[in-house]
């Protein structure tokens, strides 16, 4: 009953995993068990599943009610009033009951995703899989759209697996998360696990942590440590369990939680100051990213908005606190 999505960039193999779990593809390994039973040898039809396509997938001639038919009459033994009923329970599950007679052409992209859920959920799979279903939509689209499944899920009970190459779907959606990368499982975790405390590098730049430094660490101070960046300074970071007695480490630190300040304003804190020149000022609507060169060329990305942006210009010297907050230390090799 989990909703889990599958995170990653392209070609790292989400949906070739997805396939296998369809059976539209054969595994060289392994084993694919559905509600405990090993489904390894079945067709895609006897698996109980439902898939639901990037692209909708639907009988352009037909109408909705007959697309959303098609799975019913080919893979349960209702009779045609049975058929009937279900296709309207799960068009109304879409909240398109009133569009049962229309055409996919008649539609537009948003209702043509909610017709290809309906018939994916019509014969009530044991899972649902769902292939970046949102990606050929816009963005307000796609924001209603993550709110509805998400609903949907709640509604049914079923379990969803969801691809996608989109961290904020995979956040806002799932119960659990797995990153995957160049064939291979990097983390499985809840959204908050992978996103505030990520087990690789990768997984961190996945999560939004921009900022990559390496640093050795200088001292400790109840469950923090001090990371002393070469030529740049000392930033205070929580030291989680698996780098306490790390000598070496990465520093990783979020855009957004880095404040600047015109240098001549800032005032050392418990945090740290850093000291930089602002390099560029790039406007993104409704924030501002700023590089920021700190010493030996050592560049920072930063997000602010508009209104912590409007005393600072290219060119600046500014100084940089990073809240400890938006901070994540992983262990370093030692060269």
């Amino acid at each position: 009953g989990e909703f889990i999505s599958f995170l990653g960039p392209s070609g790292c193999g989400k949906t070739t995993l997805l396939r296998i779990i369809a059976g539209l593809t054969v595994p060289t390994s392994g084993e694919v068990r559905i509600a405990g039973r090993d489904v390894g040898r079945d067709p895609p039809y006897r698996r109980n599943i439902g898939l639901v396509f990037q692209s909708y997938a639907l009988f352009p001639h037909k109408s909705v009610a007959a697309n959303v038919n098609f799975g019913l009459r080919h893979r349960t033994s209702l009779n045609p009033r049975e058929r009937s009923v279900a296709i309207d329970e799960a068009l109304s599950l879409v909240r398109l009951q009133q569009y049962r007679d229309r055409k996919p052409s008649e539609l537009s992209g948003g209702q043509q995703q909610r017709v290809a859920l309906a018939r994916a959920v019509v014969t009530r799979p044991e899972v649902l899989l769902l292939d970046e279903p949102l990606s050929n939509l816009d963005a307000k689209l796609r924001e209603e759209m993550r709110i509805e499944l998400k609903e949907l899920h709640r509604t049914l009970g079923m379990t969803f697996i969801y691809v996608t190459h989109d961290r904020v779907e995979a956040l806002s959606m799932s119960d659990r998360i797995v990153v995957m990368r160049d064939g291979r499982v990097d983390q499985i975790g809840s959204p908050a696990q992978v996103f505030v405390e990520p087990a690789s590098i990768e997984v961190a730049r996945f999560m939004g942590y921009g900022n990559l430094l390496p640093g050795e660490v200088d001292g400790t101070d109840d469950g923090t440590l001090q990371v002393r960046i070469e030529g740049v300074g000392t930033v205070t970071a929580d030291a989680p369990q698996g780098v306490r007695d790390a000598r070496s480490v990465w520093l990783l630190i979020r855009n957004n939680a880095i404040t600047l300040r015109p240098a001549a304003a800032a005032t050392a804190g418990p945090q740290g100051v850093l000291h930089g020149r602002i390099r560029s000022i790039l406007y993104h609507g409704l924030h501002i990213e700023a590089h920021v060169e700190l010493g030996k060329g050592t560049l920072l990305r930063v997000e602010l908005t508009a209104h912590q942006n409007r005393h600072l210009r290219q060119g600046d010297e500014v100084d940089v606190d990073v809240l400890r907050a938006g901070t994540w230390l992983l262990q370093r090799d030692e060269e």
